[in-house]
């Protein structure tokens, strides 16, 4: 059963007679848009936090201007919250709303040609004024002139009965109308058969220094809730019953909150101190906000003056024995690309995160894309190879942060994570994992000489590489015997010294590209979907493509086509069984939200024919859209006389 395939069971008796049928449904999309000022984030998250207690699967997609406040009711103010909900696994925020919430005329003006015919739109009547319609071009009334027949419009005065609801709160009206947000949120949880504890105790922790706007809110949100039971405007409720999970603890999460978790795991696990080195940018900022509640497990943040500083930190604390991590977007490692080359060449351990926004310069700050992977690559002067590691999903964040710190540490290595805009804002239910289940990342730091002077006198040999991983050691300052030199000059081969000798040179910049070809041979193999092992046509991808890119998979199989997915966390070096898997298939299809810079790489390794398939928009990709091209493509490699 379908979100358009409804079951309508008998409902209850509402105050007046009035009887209420639920129809049960396997999913639903809504998206909740208005101002800025009009609360559709917070919305959106609390009614995500109810969905997740219920124990559906679910799938965020946050949209907000970058503008701190844009001229209200205009079409660049207009913030958006997509969710997307259902009783079975599910991958992506969903291609298309379901249900719209419009709160004013431009949230109607800005997302109705994204909502498929038939569906339904929620308005606040009171906002459809001329002054308001004038501001995004409306020549009439919308919600009368005859322009909404294709959808089912549901009129309701959400500022004229919050405002009724509020009227013995002692508030004032504009204060009042501020709560027009939980009104909102309480009759979609009517709707919805949503849970109500949560966000009362939410509302009452949130403004318990306020009781007056905690009580109002309360209040607002419960008239919403009871507008819906007794109103003769929604006759019908819906009901998505839970999704089966494996046993365990669940909790909603984003992907900057399971980084950051990640983070501070990693720091328990290899039993350093964390140090956080960042300057504010969007993104990437909650890292920073949700580690520094994290004292008490040894992180440490510092807010720095600007990126290099970050970055410069972060290094310093690696060089004193910690847990060297920094945070940015794109723009921000553009800054950073110096020190990230002396990290290289001091081969220290640092965790370098870079949330992924819309560019160049500073581009769309609060949409994501995928066109930092070049720059994660090549992006600095000389020969300055590092690992590079892109998570799936928002939970997957959690995952990649510690094998990010894994890597960093265990090979003495700068690592960069690319995480994006639509993991970070993005959410969906995460297994709490057990700490003892984590990996053990404990090092050794260097105490004793491990090596000899020509006279035979005991000594440090900071640059003597392990045999297997080529790490140099470790050594914290002040540990005695143990000094060494440390600066962005090349190293003498294991004395550490500072050497223009051209042999050295070329043996140093080859070792330091060894070190990192070498981590492949530690790392799983390839990740491959294909269920019958006989598809012809292999989707690639890394990063946030895998939701969408899944999904689109499972429609394409739905259809009786055959088709592999594979995807790749770590980017570089990339699984050792690539080359082999990818010469399985006659058609690679690579899609990413940039120019096509995983296909650049995967054409120049592999001497593979990829298509690359690309989109810039700021989003993420439909699964839909996908499965349509790949179809042509499996459809255009089928033998003659049929389809897979």
């Amino acid at each position: 059963m379908t979100a358009l395939e409804p079951s309508t069971t008998p409902g209850s008796s509402a105050p007046g007679g009035l009887v209420k049928s639920v129809v049960e449904l396997d999913r639903v999309v809504i998206r909740l848009a208005g101002d800025s000022g009009d609360g559709m984030q917070l919305t959106g998250n609390r009614f995500t936090s109810e969905t997740a207690t219920f124990g559906n699967d679910l799938s965020t997609l946050p949209n907000f201007p970058a503008e701190i406040r844009a001229p209200t009711g205009t079409l660049p103010g207009v913030s958006s919250f997509q969710l997307h909900f259902a009783d079975h696994d599910i991958m992506t925020p969903g291609d298309a709303p379901d249900v719209l919430v419009a709160m004013n005329p431009a949230a109607l003006k800005a997302n109705l040609a994204d909502l498929p015919g038939g569906g339904l739109v929620i308005v606040d009547i009171d906002e459809f004024t001329p002054r308001n319609l004038a501001k995004v071009g409306y020549a009439t009334n919308p919600l009368e002139d005859g322009s909404l027949e294709g959808w089912q419009v549901v009129s309701v005065g959400l500022t004229s009965m919050t405002l009724e609801a509020l009227k013995d709160s002692g508030l004032g009206k504009k204060e009042a109308e501020r709560s027009k947000n939980m009104f909102t949120l309480g009759l979609l949880s009517w709707m919805y058969h949503r849970p109500t504890e949560g966000t009362v105790r939410f509302l009452e922790r949130q403004f318990r220094r306020k009781p007056e706007i905690a009580a109002a809110n309360i209040a607002a949100f419960r008239a919403g809730y009871n507008y819906g039971e007794t109103t003769e405007a929604f006759a019908v409720s819906y009901e998505i019953k839970p999704a089966p999970m494996a046993p365990g603890r669940y909790r909603n999460i984003s992907g900057n909150q399971a980084l950051a978790l990640g983070l501070v795991a990693a720091g328990q696990r290899s039993g350093l101190p964390v140090f956080l080195g960042a300057y504010p940018i969007t993104p990437a900022s909650d890292i920073l906000h949700e580690l520094s509640r994290h004292k008490a497990f040894g992180v440490r943040t510092f807010q720095a003056e600007d990126e290099i500083a970050g970055i410069g930190a972060a290094l310093g604390a690696s060089f004193g024995g910690a847990l060297g991590v920094t945070t940015t977007s794109g723009p921000g490692v553009s800054l950073k690309s110096e020190a990230l080359g002396l990290a290289v060449m001091t081969e220290l351990p640092l965790v370098v995160v870079d949330v992924q926004r819309g560019g160049p310069s500073t581009g769309l700050p609060t949409k994501t894309e995928q066109s930092d992977l070049l720059q994660a690559m090549f992006g600095r002067n000389g020969e300055a190879p590092l690992p590079v590691i892109a998570p799936r999903s928002p939970g997957d964040c959690f995952d990649a942060a510690l094998e990010a710190a894994r890597i960093a540490l265990k090979y003495r290595t700068p690592v960069m994570l690319l995480s994006d805009g639509y993991l970070a804002n993005g959410a969906e239910p995460w297994a709490v994992p057990a700490v003892d289940e984590l990996p053990d990342l404990r090092v050794e730091f260097a105490t004793e000489p491990n090596g000899a002077a020509a006279d035979g006198t005991p000594e440090f040999l900071p640059y003597l590489r392990d045999p297997e991983t080529l790490a140099r050691p470790w050594a914290v300052p002040g540990t005695s015997g143990m000094q060494h030199r440390i600066g962005g000059l090349e190293k003498a081969d294991k004395s550490g010294n500072i050497s223009y000798d051209p042999a050295n040179h070329d043996l140093m910049t080859r070792l330091r590209q060894a070190k990192v070809d070498g981590i492949a041979a530690d790392i799983p193999a390839t990740d491959v979907d294909d269920p019958t092992g006989n598809a012809r046509v292999a989707v690639i991808g890394w990063g946030s493509t895998y939701g969408p890119i899944g999904a689109a998979c499972r429609q394409i199989r739905t259809s009786g086509r055959e088709v592999a997915q594979i995807h790749l966390r770590h980017v570089n070096p990339m699984p050792a069984d690539l080359g082999e898997v990818l010469a399985r298939y006659d058609r690679v299809v690579c899609p990413e939200m940039n120019m096509g810079q995983l296909a650049l790489l995967l054409r120049a390794k592999y001497l593979v024919d990829v298509q690359s398939h690309t989109q810039v928009r700021g989003l993420p990709f439909r699964a839909a859209e996908l499965a349509a091209v790949v179809q042509d493509v499996i459809d255009s490699t089928a033998p003659t006389g049929g389809t897979q």
